[in-house]
């Protein structure tokens, strides 16, 4: 009778601690749910080019390697955010910079594109103000971004025209260095921005275009701290402190930006230092060759690249980063910058993602690890949306003080 009684009390407390983590887990995906949840940097345009690919339909990360479609943001409470017109970096020659306008231009078109084809889903953003009520009618929110400014070739004017299609983020470089600023990853010749680049800077501060600094050296971050007139962002950047890479920020440098009101955006790529794969890098690199991004592929095409980069992983399996890693960035980061001066951009689609959070189904668990680090719930909703909306808030009030200064202009 007593062994009865004693398994009998085991299983209501094993049940009463069910029952309370459920409960748990419940008030979790309710206070997750109920805030603004953007990501400043998704490079999901790039999926809608794809033969055959529907961003209101259900795909799986393992199958195609995307990580952001309708249903998953609404299983993983993401409100939207960033989408980005990524052009890779090309030859600094006037026929190859009319190519990628031409480029960027219809990979903005297709964002805009996406959006008028589900109305019901999506609504394009123009303004800080628009996000808090776009999300509270259901829909996704949709500001664009520039990822390398390199389409705009010699005349940063051009920027109004992406400014009219809804680019509110501006990036002046990517992994190579371009006619506007040293990359953090090539050879520097302008020693920061270059003339043309400090143009460009102003024309983002007249428009009310919040500057993009990932990608870009840090001499391009200091010119931009010195000259900007609104506050910065790094839209999907690391610590060096973490892992010591040349895409990654110092605390120097995460000091000056809070000084100057900017935030960093915490990114999912070069979390730490992977092992080398000399195998793997070498047949990545001839299956980019094969099949280049700025190409549009044919549905064989499409389903013979995702064999091959199948048959890779299975080959050379990568030496992946884990949500600890990320978690690591974005929790010394709070530290020296404070939480008020940074956020989240993943690099969605564009070479992000790592073991336990693989798409954007996982960004609840970000929220729950924020709490269990002791941030309140104020400080988690200003990380999520808070922070990078204060900044473009920022960039209209100085195009509008600047534009009133000189209404001519």
């Amino acid at each position: 009778m007593r062994l009865i009684f004693l398994a009998a009390s085991a299983l209501t407390l094993t049940l009463s601690a069910s029952s309370a983590s459920a409960r748990a887990d419940r008030a979790l995906t309710d206070f997750h749910e109920s805030l603004l949840t953007l990501d400043s940097h998704l490079d999901t345009p790039a999926s809608l080019v794809l033969p055959g690919w529907s961003i209101v339909a259900p795909h799986d990360v393992h199958a195609d390697y995307t990580q952001v479609d309708v249903p998953r943001m609404k299983r993983g409470g993401l409100d939207g955010g960033f989408w980005v017109i990524y052009t890779p970096q090309g030859p600094l020659d006037p026929e190859a910079a009319r190519k990628a306008r031409d480029f960027a231009l219809m990979r903005g078109i297709a964002v805009r594109e996406m959006v008028a084809a589900h109305p019901d889903q999506f609504a394009m953003a123009s303004s800080a103000a628009e996000a808090p009520r776009i999300a509270a009618s259901g829909k996704r929110v949709v500001y664009l971004s520039i990822e390398n400014a390199w389409p705009l070739g010699d005349d940063p004017s051009l920027l109004r025209s992406f400014f009219a299609m809804g680019v509110r983020m501006a990036g002046f470089a990517h992994f190579r260095t371009n006619q506007f600023a040293d990359s953090s990853t090539d050879q520097p010749k302008w020693d920061g921005l270059s003339p043309l680049g400090v143009q460009l800077l102003a024309e983002m501060n007249r428009l009310g275009i919040v500057p993009d600094l990932s990608h870009s050296s840090d001499h391009a971050l200091d010119d931009a701290l010195r000259l900007s007139k609104s506050p910065l962002i790094l839209s999907h950047s690391g610590c060096k402190a973490v892992f010591d890479h040349p895409r990654n920020i110092d605390d120097a440098h995460l000091r000056a930006l809070a000084a100057q009101g900017g935030v960093i955006q915490i990114n999912s790529v070069y979390v730490k230092a992977a092992k080398s794969n000399a195998q793997r890098d070498a047949a990545s690199k001839a299956l980019e060759a094969r099949f280049p991004e700025d190409r549009a592929l044919s549905v064989a095409e499409h389903a013979d690249l995702l064999a091959q980069r199948r048959e890779i992983d299975r080959k050379f399996p990568e030496d992946r980063a884990t949500f600890d890693d990320v978690m690591a960035n974005l929790l010394h980061a709070i530290k020296v910058a404070g939480v008020d001066h940074v956020g989240i951009g993943l690099d969605w689609d564009g070479g992000g993602g790592v073991i336990g959070l693989e798409d954007v189904v996982d960004l609840p668990k970000l929220t729950r690890a924020l709490l269990a680090a002791g941030h309140s719930r104020d400080d988690v909703a200003k990380i999520w949306s808070g922070n990078v909306l204060r900044v473009l808030t920022a960039a209209e009030a100085a195009a509008r003080q600047e534009n009133q200064a000189s209404p001519g202009a």
